[in-house]
């Protein structure tokens, strides 16, 4: 019996995968839109320095690294469910998903005092409050019921304070939008940004004291300064912004007017706890590179490392 030619063609053709995979994406890390976070406060820092073109280059480049980021993301939750499950519950993965909320809100930002377009921002902080919602409870529900946990000092980081600082950019987007609502509507989004700054000072002072606590008493090697420890500064400094933010829109709130010793004092306290971290963090960095010798290689994490001090600067420009 004679073969078929188209057959044969067919058969000696190699393979055709089904899907194409992209490089890395199954370990690609959660707190990647700490690039969104970093590119959006330097924007935003150019901003408020009367550097216009930077202001709005870096504008156009975070609107396109966000774009690409989100793509990545659910491309890796259709692919990957069971990595990106395993990452939302993990201790020292897991709170880099909040760079999202972040990310979501600097832009936010960005559309505000750059761009005036508020209904995108109005659009971007709803989102980053419902990510912050489902984030917050079921990460720390996941952390909280999970039955194998690491000890403190392998489970606890600088990058649990993500969680502070999505909470506080969402205060600052909230801050930017109120300035700019009619009332009734300015009174409601001014006390949630009130409850919001709040709570990322509860949650900083439980996560802070924890850190603390594993830094000084237990053995502290090279490896384990990794990079989220610039969030220790970064999560201060984006309070103290958004404690300034609250001062600016007291005059349009009453409560916020009677309020004013108490987020006075708190902004304060906040502006000098980020400073104190500063030389400490320095002298870490000369103690983990200069004299332990620890190789400096590239970690998406490290986009931690700028957004501390764009921000601070913005704070001090209010």
């Amino acid at each position: 019996m004679m073969k078929n030619p188209a057959d044969e063609a067919g058969s000696a053709a190699p393979a055709v995968p089904r899907r194409v995979e992209v490089a890395g994406l199954s370990e690609m890390s959660p707190a990647y839109f700490g690039m969104t976070m970093a590119t959006g406060i330097v924007s935003l820092a150019a901003h408020v320095m009367h550097m216009p073109g930077v202001a709005k280059a870096l504008f156009l480049l975070n609107g396109v690294v966000y774009v690409v980021l989100w793509a990545l993301t659910l491309l890796r939750i259709v692919r990957y469910p069971r990595r990106v499950f395993e990452d939302l519950i993990d201790h020292l993965r897991g709170p880099g998903f909040f760079t999202t909320v972040a990310g979501t809100s600097v832009l936010g930002s960005q559309f505000v005092l750059l761009a005036g377009q508020y209904r995108i921002a109005t659009v971007l902080w709803a989102g980053a409050v419902l990510l912050w919602i489902g984030l917050t409870y079921s990460i720390f529900t996941g952390f909280t019921i999970k039955e194998n946990k690491p000890p403190l000092q392998q489970g606890i980081s600088g990058g649990w304070l993500l969680a502070v600082v999505a909470t506080q950019s969402i205060a600052v987007l909230g801050a930017l939008l109120a300035a700019r609502l009619g009332q009734p509507g300015r009174l409601e989004m001014n006390f949630l940004v009130l409850s919001m700054w709040l709570w990322g000072g509860m949650l900083y002072i439980w996560m802070m004291s924890l850190i603390f606590y594993r830094y000084v008493f237990f053995q502290f090697s090279p490896a384990d300064l990794s990079p989220p420890y610039w969030i220790n500064m970064g999560a201060m400094a984006i309070s103290t912004l958004a404690g300034s933010l609250l001062l600016l829109n007291s005059r349009d709130a009453p409560f916020l007017l009677s309020l004013q010793p108490f987020i006075k004092g708190f902004t304060i306290f906040y502006w000098a706890t980020g400073t104190w971290w500063i030389p400490m963090l320095l002298i870490l960095v000369i103690w983990r590179h200069g004299y332990r010798r620890f190789p400096l290689t590239y970690d998406p994490l490290y986009w931690g490392a700028v957004f501390p001090w764009a921000c601070i600067r913005s704070a001090r420009t209010r």
